[in-house]
């Protein structure tokens, strides 16, 4: 669970980090990695759905790093946001770089 903060899983943090905080990504951008530490990216699409109010675009925002919106406001439509995951799966020994869209 740690080796994003080992020395190993450093560089893959610091690819998705600027200025302490996750970057945001566009939709046709990608962490930028020397050529040596080039990994396979996995990509999922995940559609939230629920009741108005509930957390969604919230969950979203906190998953991204991102302040969450201090005061309710309907989502109008379908908002899309690009998170990198990086992560190295225990029964792997090489690193994965996770795209995960989220449509909230």
């Amino acid at each position: 669970p740690g080796w994003l903060l080992s020395p190993a899983g450093r560089p893959y943090l610091d690819s998705i980090l600027h200025k302490n905080q996750r970057r945001v990504f566009g939709l046709l951008e990608r962490p930028a990695l020397p050529p040596a530490l080039a990994v396979p990216t996995v990509t999922y699409k995940l559609f939230l759905a629920g009741r108005s109010g509930v957390g969604k675009t919230a969950l979203v925002a906190w998953l991204g790093g991102t302040p969450a919106p201090p005061a309710h406001h309907e989502t109008l439509g379908i908002e899309a946001t690009t998170l990198f995951w990086p992560a190295k799966p225990r029964g792997s020994g090489r690193p994965v770089l996770f795209q995960l869209h989220f449509w909230d």
